[in-house]
């Protein structure tokens, strides 16, 4: 009886893909893989802002898509960076609440001025969530009734301070945008 020998097994070379996102004006090219210094195919945008990029200001609470905490920019629209994938970015335009001020001038947004002249937040654990979703409704609607400003921010929850004071801030940076 022969003796079969086995062939040597060929290691497929591990294919990797990368992205490219723009991230508060600058450009990141990164590598989709399992190993180190690559964005894994599973983490969410919120880790690759926070773990990977060290851009800390997006806040992750629920981590479930249900307190707006984690809300950035992408394209100029709001989005959960809890619930999006960074491979899902490829290609995309993400600002999160680093990006908003004018550091050359050394100047805030004027929503976030606003929310400090206007005194509203408190612990400040979801005010970047909450300041990138008024941006957003800002961005779309520059005028925005009371009631809109409300509807656009209700997916943004707060647990220490009065609504009232964020409505106010907002309806007061619209004036000043506009």
């Amino acid at each position: 009886m022969a003796v079969k020998t086995a062939k040597p097994v060929r290691k497929k070379a591990i294919e990797t893909r990368g992205i490219r996102l723009t991230i508060n004006g600058r450009v990141y090219e990164m590598e989709v893989g399992s190993e180190a210094n690559q964005v894994g195919p599973s983490h969410t945008l919120a880790h690759t802002l926070r773990e990977t990029l060290g851009l800390i200001g997006t806040k992750v609470s629920c981590d479930h898509g249900a307190c707006g905490c984690c809300t950035v920019l992408m394209d100029e629209k709001a989005v959960l960076s809890c619930m999006t994938l960074t491979i899902e970015c490829d290609g995309k335009k993400i600002t999160t609440i680093e990006g908003l001020s004018d550091t050359r001038a050394e100047k805030l947004d004027p929503l976030q001025q606003a929310f400090i002249d206007y005194t509203a937040f408190q612990c400040g654990f979801c005010t970047p969530g909450i300041i990138m979703s008024a941006k957003a409704l800002l961005n779309e609607n520059p005028s925005p009734t009371e009631e809109e400003v409300k509807e656009g921010l209700s997916g943004n929850f707060c647990r220490c301070i009065s609504h009232y004071h964020v409505v106010k801030a907002v309806m007061a940076a619209s004036e000043k945008v506009r």
